[in-house]
């Protein structure tokens, strides 16, 4: 059984895109609609653009859900999945790829996230880092035990756990979990603590933008963030969605509830291949490709 999967913010590269806007007439139509969505040309700084372009959340995550989106739409063979999965923002690109929400409203919905992700970031400085090498319930121990705001964001695989919080509370974080054993503390070149309750304000500007979103039954599962479980209820993908921004990413679980259900050919729709390498951290076994033209 297939599974596609989505990547979120940090996949993202100067020249990314270019290929499927010159190499088909449909990938070329839909930039060109994004492009009359904002105040600037996208592919400008998809395409030509500087890497500090890349990295502005307005930007960035547009950028990675144009390009999921639109190879998922002119893939070479087509897009026929058993179930999708996308990481963070990868989970707006998988609903629009899945059915489950329009072109149009998607790329609207993953605007209004990148603004008020942006907003939340400058209201409050804050920051995440990667732990590598201790169990997640080690981290997790560690955590409950720190007097600032600091928590898992993202379980990206075994033995590699993304925390997220304020500036003073990932420094704390950092000291503590080397000492409990971690093999490195990376902080990490974001703009805030996403996936953390200092993304509260976002959650509640986007509330109001994905409930009055008309959303579609799926064709296939999609497995959320926020629960790791497979879902094709609208109103419950809603109510997830809107979670996601405060809550964790499950991705390892993820993995494992995919691979349980029957998965056994991994393909990553969007720039990159980071989740085939956290994929391969849960199952080396297991066949994983990038899509393409």
């Amino acid at each position: 059984m297939k599974a596609y999967i989505f990547p979120g913010q940090g996949a993202q590269f100067v020249g990314m895109g270019k290929d499927l806007y010159e190499g088909s007439a449909l990938g070329k139509e839909l930039f060109e609609k994004a492009n009359e969505t904002f105040d600037f040309r996208i592919t400008d700084l998809m395409f030509d653009g500087t890497d500090e372009d890349l990295r502005q959340t307005r930007v960035t995550q547009p950028a990675i859900f144009l390009h999921s989106v639109i190879l998922s739409k002119v893939m070479g063979g087509g897009f026929k999945p058993d179930m999708v999965a996308g990481h963070s923002l990868g989970e707006f690109s998988a609903l629009v790829a899945n059915g489950a929400l329009s072109f149009e409203d998607g790329l609207k919905l993953v605007y209004a996230r990148a603004m008020a992700m942006q907003s939340a970031c400058e209201a409050e400085p804050s920051t995440m880092a990667a732990i590598l090498g201790l169990d997640d319930k080690v981290v997790e121990d560690v955590l409950e035990g720190i007097d600032e705001v600091v928590v898992p964001a993202n379980y990206n695989s075994p033995g590699q756990l993304v925390i997220s919080g304020s500036i003073k509370g990932i420094d704390i974080a950092c000291e503590k979990l080397k000492e409990a054993g971690a093999h490195r503390a990376l902080p990490l070149k974001v703009g805030g603590a996403f996936h953390s309750p200092l993304m509260e304000p976002a959650r509640m500007n986007l509330a109001d933008a994905i409930a009055n979103t008309k959303f579609s039954k799926p064709v296939c599962p999609v497995y959320q963030n926020v629960n790791a479980k497979a879902v094709s209820d609208p109103e419950e993908i809603k109510k997830n969605l809107i979670a996601q921004l405060t809550s964790p990413v499950r991705w390892t679980q993820i993995v494992i509830n995919m691979l349980a259900d029957g998965a056994d050919h991994f393909v990553e729709v969007g720039p990159g291949k980071v989740l085939q390498g956290l994929v391969k951290k849960v199952n080396r076994e297991v066949v994983t490709e990038s899509a393409g033209l």
